[in-house]
């Protein structure tokens, strides 16, 4: 697994901080980070590859392919902005570079799988095909994630592509009962293992203490030793 795709069932659900702690995880290989579409900031402030390589230390190397203003789907975006999208064999070409001399590629999306890139309908679904890679889904904790990740992990089905797995992108530290049955429900919804639950407010530890417990958060396959769900 030389390329990692990060995808969310939505937005504002901790992709960025679970791609950190994957990265922390792997300390001990060249892991590169990259960012296709970075929107609602402006040139020179601290995108989310920034934020990752922040948390996950010196070994990371933050790729960023496009910056686009406004907080909007990178094809809106772009498209106010009067800037070129981001193309799916962008993000592809770019990954592939970063992948000849890196141990592991994760590639971030912005919100969901199928946000758009483009007018044409391109999104990270096309540059995950493009890539042959599989597919990680970060997915909210609470009530109405069972349908968002199963629609998700259904899209990636039709596609054929693998969904290697769920991670519960910030589990507060008293969940509710939806929460906690949520747990053992979301991969049942994914069908595919849950490999991860990073908890609440993990991107504010000091970046020593993240890194020191990320492993604990992830399961195996990405690198951790939480026991797989």
């Amino acid at each position: 697994m030389s390329v990692l795709v990060v995808t969310g069932t939505g937005t504002e659900i901790g992709k960025t901080i679970v791609t950190a702690a994957v990265a922390a995880a792997a300390a001990h290989r060249r892991v590169a980070v990259l960012k296709p579409a970075q929107t609602g900031l402006a040139p020179g402030e601290p995108g989310d590859v920034a934020e990752v390589a922040r948390l996950a230390g010196a070994h990371v190397t933050a790729v960023e392919l496009a910056r686009f203003p406004e907080p909007l789907a990178p094809a809106t975006a772009a498209r106010r902005a009067g800037m070129e999208p981001v193309r799916p064999y962008e993000v592809a070409e770019a990954a592939g570079k970063l992948a000849a001399d890196h141990d592991l590629v994760l590639v971030e999306g912005a919100g969901g799988l199928l946000v758009r890139f483009d007018d044409e309908g391109a999104t990270l679904a096309d540059a995950a095909r493009l890539l042959a890679a599989p597919v990680l889904v970060v997915a909210p904790a609470g009530l109405g994630t069972l349908n968002s990740t199963a629609l998700t992990a259904e899209a990636l089905r039709a596609r054929e592509l693998d969904c290697l797995g769920v991670v519960i992108g910030s589990m507060p530290a008293a969940p509710d009962l939806a929460e906690r049955c949520n747990v053992a429900d979301l991969p049942v919804a994914a069908g595919s293992p849950l490999l991860g639950v990073v908890p609440a407010g993990a991107g504010s530890l000091a970046p020593a203490e993240f890194r020191a417990r990320a492993a604990s958060w992830l399961a195996a396959p990405l690198g951790g030793d939480r026991p797989l769900g």
